[in-house]
C-alpha cells in the first residue's frame, strides 16, 4: 500500500508540475484553457475556476494528464466526428485567443513550458536538498578484486580518492558518478588519491574492459568497493514472520559463530547466510551475557538470477562505527542554488548519452524502466526518509523533463520540431505529415514503453 500510494503521490506530483507549467505559459500568452486534467479516464472531480471558465479535473487513471487549449483544428475534428451533435460556440474574440492563431514563437513557449516545469522542479528539489545536508560514504577504497581494471591501475585498500579527471570528490557518490560518466566518453580516467602514507598517488583507470550494461554498478565493473565499517554481528530489527523470528532470535542477541565457524563481523554473517538457503545452521549466540545455541534455516529467495539465502533479521547499527565512513555534507543557499543547477544540467545531458548510446547499440536497453520499477523505488524511498524521497522525486523529474524533449511526434519535443520546421519553411506543417508524424510517434512510445514493461516483470521474475 505504501508503494502504491509513492507511487501515486511521484506521478501526481510530476504530471501536475508538467502540466502547469504548460497551462500558465498558455494563459501568459493569451491562449484560452478549456480543461486542466491530471490523470485519464473517469472524472473522480471536477470543478470549474476563472474568467475563462477552464474545467480543472482529477480523473480515476493516475498515469499522466493533459491541458486543453481552444484550437480551431480540434473543434473542425469533433464537428466531422459527431456531426449530429450541438457544438459550442466560439466568439470570435474567443477564436483569436486559439493555440492554432498565435505566433510560433508563442507555441513554442507554450510547448516547452511543461519540460522546462520539470527540469525548474528537479532544481529546486535538489536546492532544498543541499541545504537540508546530504549524507555521504567517504571516499576511501576498500576491497580491490584481483585481476580487476582497479587492481590493473595499482589502486589500493585504503587510499583515498582526493580527484577524478580533475574534479573534486567529496564522497563515493560523487566517485560512481563522474566515473560512470568518464566510462560513456573516454578510454581511461586519471584518479589522484592518497595513500596511507600521506602521500599522493597518480593512478590511469582503464575502461577498455568495461561492458556497458545498464544494470551493473560502475564501481563493481571496475573492481572498487568503498571501504565498509567493522560491523559488529549483532541483531536489531526482526521482520514480522520470517525466518529468524520463528527461529527465536531477539533484538540484541550477538551472533558468535554459525555451523562451529566464529563470526568477526555482520557482513560475514550475511554472507555466510547468503551461501546457504534452505539449509539448517547451527547458530551460537550471546544474550544478556548468556551463550545460547539456536537453530535455523534460511528462507531461499532469487536475487539477480541466484537464490540465496534470507534470515529477516537486520543489524543494530553502531554510530560510532559508521562516523568512521559517513560524512555529512552541508551548503550555503547560495552554493546549494548553483550545486543544484549544475546537478541538474549534468544528469540531462548524461541522460541524453544514454538515450543515444542506447539506439546505437552501445549502452544496453536493459537501463530503461517502466511504473513497476518507478513505483518500487518510490516505495523504497519514502521508507528511507524525506531526503531520499525528495532526491529520487528530483531524479525522475528531470527524466520526464529530458524525454519529454525528444523529437518524438505525440511528445512535446515532436511539437518542437513541427515549430522549428514552420519558422525555416515559413508555413505550418500540412496536417498529413502532422498525421502521419503522430502514427510514428504513438508506434515509437508503444515500443519504448513494451521494453520498460518487459525489464519491469524480468527484474521481478528475475528478483
Amino acid at each position: 500500500m505504501i508503494t502504491l500510494l509513492s507511487f501515486i503521490l511521484t506521478i501526481g506530483i510530476l504530471v501536475t508540475i508538467h502540466e502547469y507549467g504548460h497551462f500558465q505559459v498558455a494563459r501568459w500568452c493569451g491562449v484560452k484553457v478549456l480543461r486542466f486534467s491530471i490523470g485519464f479516464g473517469k472524472p473522480l472531480w471536477q470543478k470549474t475556476f476563472g474568467k475563462d471558465k477552464t474545467e480543472f479535473v482529477l480523473a480515476a487513471i493516475p498515469l499522466g494528464g493533459f491541458v486543453k487549449m481552444l484550437d480551431e483544428r480540434e473543434l473542425k475534428a469533433e464537428q466531422e466526428a459527431n456531426p449530429e451533435e450541438s457544438q459550442i460556440q466560439y466568439s470570435e474574440a474567443d477564436l483569436t485567443r486559439a493555440f492554432n492563431r498565435q505566433s510560433v514563437w508563442k507555441r513554442i513557449a507554450i510547448v516547452l513550458a511543461g519540460p522546462f516545469a520539470n527540469l525548474l522542479l528537479a532544481i529546486v528539489l535538489y536546492w532544498i536538498l543541499f541545504m537540508l545536508g546530504v549524507t555521504g560514504v567517504r571516499p576511501i577504497i576498500g576491497a580491490v578484486a584481483e585481476n580487476s581494471p582497479a587492481s590493473q591501475a595499482s589502486l589500493k585498500s585504503g587510499e583515498i580518492i582526493q580527484k577524478i579527471a580533475g574534479e573534486q570528490v567529496k564522497s563515493w557518490q560523487d566517485a560512481r558518478w563522474i566515473l560512470l560518466e568518464q566510462s560513456l566518453e573516454s578510454k581511461s580516467v586519471e584518479i589522484e588519491a592518497i595513500n596511507n602514507n600521506n602521500e599522493l598517488i597518480q593512478h590511469t583507470l582503464s575502461f577498455e574492459s568495461v561492458d556497458n550494461d545498464a544494470e551493473i554498478d560502475v564501481l563493481k565493473k571496475l573492481g572498487i568497493e568503498m571501504l565498509k565499517p567493522m560491523i559488529s554481528a549483532v541483531i536489531g530489527e526482526i521482520l514480522p514472520n520470517s525466518a529468524a523470528e520463528k527461529a527465536g532470535f531477539l533484538s540484541d542477541d550477538k551472533i558468535l559463530q554459525i555451523d562451529n565457524v566464529a563470526m568477526t563481523d555482520w557482513e560475514q554473517v550475511v554472507n555466510t547466510i547468503k551461501d546457504n538457503p534452505n539449509k539448517k545452521l547451527q547458530f551460537e549466540i550471546e544474550r544478556a551475557q548468556k551463550i545460547l545455541h539456536i537453530s535455523a534455516t534460511p528462507e531461499a529467495i532469487k536475487e539477480n538470477k541466484k537464490t540465496i539465502g534470507r534470515m529477516g533479521a537486520g543489524v543494530k547499527l553502531n554510530k560510532d562505527d559508521l562516523n568512521k565512513v559517513l560524512i555529512e555534507l552541508h551548503y550555503s543557499p547560495i552554493a546549494s542554488l548553483q550545486k543544484a543547477v549544475y546537478t541538474t544540467w549534468d544528469t540531462s545531458i548524461f541522460t541524453l548519452k544514454m538515450l543515444g548510446k542506447m539506439v546505437t547499440g552501445k549502452v544496453s536497453l536493459n537501463g530503461i524502466s517502466g511504473p513497476v520499477t518507478i513505483a518500487t523505488y518510490a516505495g523504497q524511498s519514502v521508507h528511507l526518509g524525506i531526503k531520499t524521497f525528495i532526491g529520487f522525486l528530483a531524479l525522475v523529474s528531470i527524466s520526464i523533463g529530458v524525454l519529454n524533449l525528444l523529437p518524438i511526434p505525440v511528445l512535446d519535443g515532436g511539437h518542437l520540431m513541427y515549430y522549428i520546421a514552420e519558422i525555416f519553411k515559413g508555413s505550418p506543417v500540412s496536417e498529413q505529415i502532422m498525421l502521419t508524424g503522430q502514427k510514428i510517434g504513438f508506434g515509437l512510445l508503444g515500443l519504448l514503453m513494451t521494453i520498460a514493461i518487459f525489464n519491469d516483470f524480468n527484474r521481478l521474475i528475475a528478483g
